[in-house]
């Protein structure tokens, strides 16, 4: 056994605690990850504890089997160290799958401190990873996958999202994430055609980038990132520019978040890159404001005027029904808010405060966590423009709205209309309206 193997040694001294033979651990994984005892081969066992193999895809099943959390010498911190950046130069899908098995697990995930993380994905697609992996299928695998699984999934990430989308990502993200390691892994693991692949990874990159947004939406801002890596990864292998642009969207809107200037600007601009054959006015509005956004939050007020524009025209000639698109979501009242948004940080208050009003009022907002959002920032522009009484009245119909809502966004919007709250200590519905915040908070 090699001399540097220690989660190798932490395999098998498990295993011989439990009495099991390599073989019996191999029928043990199988079943747990449910290819039924003969999926997994006792060969895999023995280079796994002779260090020849390292096994990647395999790991949650090997936590959950063997309880390693339980064992007392700390053998999860076998595990590779989830506070660095992950490799992830190896397979699309073994990687992916991993991740999903350590978010399960409750591991504790890099930090998103900086945009390094972010921007190294942008060069690691496999662009030729459903090809290979059609010609490797092997005639024993279990699964033969079809249009079925890939309708399957689809369907399944958008009862997901729309749930998400009305009361928040912390609500739903572990389903989202275990229909990913226990339901759609056999599949991607299975045998398809090449059209099929393409069309199986582009489905499951949509699945990946909903666990992401639910991740940040829950305030994980580290698991979020990596999940849009991975979402971007097998988008671009998918070959649908759409779907990578859409999870580069995700990663530069988060370093917008964050504050992160340069990365926000270069992986907006890259999302704009990758979507500048796309058609659908939606999409490209979707693209194009995200760029505006990040060329303001960089002072760069030419750039992000330019980008406005083009975002506006396309959301002004987009039809009234959404299509098949992605980005179908974004409608009129979204490209309001966000916009809305934006002129806030070039500074236009009053152009601002009618975008956001124009959002609630005509548009209307179908998702409670959307509106109330719309609300907190809302009062925030009337509160700079001096318009207390009004700052105040959309500030209680958010904490109307946003009850029940599990979201970081709605959290944060509570404590900074509360830190502003204090500014008005003497004004008596201020007060109230505190006190009826601290019951949120």
């Amino acid at each position: 056994m090699s001399g540097d193997n220690a989660f190798g040694r932490r395999i098998r001294a498990a295993r011989l605690r439990l009495g099991w033979s390599q073989q019996r651990l191999a029928r043990q994984l199988g079943i747990a990850e449910g290819r039924g005892p003969y999926g997994l081969d006792r060969g895999s066992v023995y280079r796994w504890e002779r260090g020849t193999r390292v096994p990647e895809y395999w790991m949650p099943w090997l936590v959950k089997v063997l309880t390693l959390d339980e064992e007392p010498d700390g053998a999860a911190t076998a595990w590779p160290a989830c506070g660095a950046a992950p490799d992830l130069s190896g397979d699309s899908v073994a990687s992916v799958i991993r991740l999903g098995g350590l978010d399960l697990e409750r591991r504790q995930f890099l930090a998103a401190a900086t945009g390094a993380y972010a921007l190294a994905a942008l060069s690691l697609p496999d662009l030729d990873a459903v090809t290979r992996r059609t010609r490797a299928a092997a005639s024993g695998r279990p699964v033969d996958v079809g249009r079925g699984e890939v309708m399957a999934i689809r369907q399944m990430t958008s009862v997901l999202g729309d749930a998400a989308s009305e009361i928040g990502g912390g609500h739903a993200r572990h389903l989202a994430v275990r229909y990913l390691t226990q339901d759609v892994a056999p599949w991607l693991h299975g045998t398809y055609s090449e059209e099929t692949g393409r069309e199986l990874f582009a489905a499951t990159s949509q699945l990946v980038h909903l666990a992401g947004w639910m991740a940040g939406d829950e305030g994980d801002q580290g698991l979020a990132q990596q999940y849009y890596a991975h979402s971007f990864r097998l988008a671009a292998e998918a070959d649908d520019p759409e779907l990578a642009a859409t999870a580069l969207r995700g990663m530069a809107v988060q370093a917008i978040e964050l504050g992160h200037r340069a990365a926000a600007v270069r992986l907006a601009e890259e999302c704009v890159h990758y979507a500048r054959d796309v058609e659908d006015p939606r999409a490209v509005a979707y693209y194009q404001a995200t760029h505006a956004n990040a060329a303001a939050l960089d002072g760069d007020h030419r750039a992000a005027a330019i980008a406005l524009s083009a975002s506006q025209s396309a959301i002004e000639n987009a039809p009234k029904t959404p299509g098949e698109s992605w980005a179908a979501h974004y409608d009129a009242g979204r490209w309001a808010h966000e916009s809305g948004m934006i002129l806030v940080r070039l500074g236009d208050l009053d152009a601002a405060r009618d975008h956001l009003r124009h959002a609630l009022d005509i548009h209307g907002l179908d998702r409670r966590r959307t509106r109330a959002i719309v609300l907190a920032d809302l009062g925030q522009v009337h509160l700079r423009r001096e318009d207390t009484d009004a700052a105040l009245a959309t500030w209680s119909d958010f904490l109307d709205t946003a009850e029940g809502v599990r979201s970081v966004r709605v959290t944060e919007a509570v404590a900074e209309m509360r830190a502003r709250l204090g500014r008005l200590r003497d004004v008596p519905a201020a007060r109230q309206l505190d006190q009826r915040a601290a019951t949120i908070t």
